[in-house]
């Protein structure tokens, strides 16, 4: 079956909540943009409190009174049901991705889409597989034998948050492994792209058999709906991925009745040239990464680090690679860099540069904006501070920082001198030294000449203020479970 308003890229796209099994209007609706071009794409319900605290009640009363929780079988089969959904309206998503997120279409056969879909089977197999208990053993204590062991349940009523950048994979990150733990949901979704995730919405209303009230899917145009559920009583925990400002403030709301928290937040992340690398390679990647999704990514390394006596040489390298970069309409196969997600965000990224060149830095191409859309070029500043706004604050812009070192132990301070912690890269042609570098650097993820660390089964997450726990993997599934310790008497 095709999904509701079967025309998603036009402007009356409009679609409806998820709330306790229903799918339903709201009195008042806001509009999404197309990013690439400024003109309205459709419009989204505009939940109220009332809908959220019907979400909220739905989710408490699925997970307290019915089997979801205990019945593992039954949750791998939905899992099953949503994967194929979501392979059969694939095309459907990622016309819709492409439109509402500026998302290029390659970027979508990846990280956008594809990639994010099969992490629903991944969990969906690894619930059938994961041991849910852990044999402690027999001990003696007071002359009587004592067993011990863990079970491993589901943590409660959960609300996620995502953001605007990678909204179905965030989604799904909290999605699948919620549910494949027992968990009930309310999912909200980013004001900026709200039309895809409430097609989740849609998929697992219209063909699974997850039961009313297990997910609920909300957006909205403001902060209140967020806020509401981070407070909530009836919500056990929060899984919040977006920046570390507003991570700060949903750990201080959640506090008030100490919610489990997961949090991934921002990053500033350095890519550590070293004077063996391979200097093209070093610089290939730095541009193409720097503008992947046009910098909408909180793990992209946008503080390159380079050798003193070498600077001019990678500058010069990474500009001819940026210079190389085609960007413009997403739709087009060939695009690699789409726009930024709305004026707003372009104002700050643009800002941001100027600020950095008022203060002093060079700016060696790039820093302009493109209409019509939200598109500002790729672009690379020299004489950049390490203690600066540019090289301290995340952008969130295709906008990268060169910045020299004397020698590995100035760029070890260098990157590390940063509240943030989400990830890293370094470039050697010796494997061995480059990653004794890295296990120097308090980050949760690497990469080692160019490698992947993204995939189903590795956890992702940051140090520091670039959040809490991990995502992915068996840590994913495991960040939505508690665990209860028993003892029994046996002799």
């Amino acid at each position: 079956m095709p999904l509701a308003n079967s025309a998603p890229t036009t402007a009356d796209a409009a679609r409806r909540l998820l709330v306790d099994g229903r799918l339903v209007d709201a009195e008042r609706t806001f509009a999404t943009l197309n990013p690439a071009t400024g003109d309205v794409l459709g419009h989204a319900p505009d939940a109220t409190a009332e809908h959220a605290k019907t979400a909220v009640a739905a989710a408490r009363r699925a997970f307290d009174t019915t089997g979801w929780t205990t019945g593992k079988e039954f949750r791998a089969h939905c899992l099953d049901q949503l994967h194929r959904a979501l392979t059969e309206h694939l095309q459907e998503l990622r016309e819709l991705t492409i439109a509402e997120v500026g998302a290029p279409r390659l970027l979508t056969h990846g990280q956008q889409l594809d990639e994010p879909v099969e992490l629903v089977r991944y969990y969906a197999d690894l619930l059938r597989t994961h041991p849910l208990t852990e044999d402690l053993g027999e001990v003696e204590y007071l002359g009587r034998r004592h067993r011990r062991w863990v079970e491993k349940e589901a943590g409660g009523v959960l609300a996620a948050i995502v953001p605007y950048n990678y909204p179905t994979q965030l989604a799904l990150a909290k999605l699948a492994p919620a549910l494949a733990a027992g968990c009930t949901v309310v999912l909200k979704g980013a004001p900026d792209t709200p039309l895809i995730t409430l097609a989740l919405g849609e998929l697992i209303a219209r063909h699974t058999d997850i039961p009313a009230g297990v997910v609920n899917v909300l957006t909205s145009s403001g902060a209140e709906i967020g806020e509401l559920l981070t407070t909530h009583p009836g919500i056990d925990m929060v899984s919040f991925t977006g920046s570390t400002a507003t991570g700060r403030r949903v750990m201080a709301a959640a506090s008030g009745t100490v919610k489990k928290v997961f949090l991934e937040l921002g990053g500033k992340s350095a890519l550590i040239v070293l004077d063996d690398a391979d200097f093209a390679a070093a610089s290939m990647y730095a541009a193409y990464m720097i503008c992947l999704h046009a910098g909408q990514s909180c793990a992209i390394t946008s503080r390159m680090l380079v050798p003193r006596r070498h600077h001019d040489e990678i500058v010069e390298r990474v500009a001819a690679a940026l210079d190389r970069v085609r960007y413009g309409d997403p739709a087009h196969p060939k695009t690699y860099m789409g726009p930024l997600i709305s004026e707003r965000q372009r104002e700050k990224v643009d800002g941001m540069v100027r600020r950095a060149v008022a203060a002093g830095a060079t700016l060696v191409m790039g820093g302009k904006r493109v209409d019509p859309g939200f598109f500002y070029t790729p672009t690379l500043l020299t004489g950049v501070d390490p203690a600066s706004e540019l090289a301290q604050e995340e952008v969130f812009g295709p906008v990268l920082a060169v910045i020299p070192y004397d020698d590995e132990d100035h760029a070890v301070r260098i990157a590390n001198n940063s509240v943030y912690g989400l990830s890293g890269a370094v470039h050697g042609r010796d494997q061995e030294r480059a990653i004794a570098l890295a296990r120097r650097i308090r980050t949760g993820t690497f990469s080692i000449n160019g490698g992947n660390y993204f995939f189903s089964d590795t956890p992702f997450g940051g140090y520091k203020q670039s959040g809490i726990g991990r995502e992915k993997g068996v840590d994913g599934l495991e960040e939505f479970m508690e665990r209860k310790t028993f003892g029994a008497v046996v002799a």
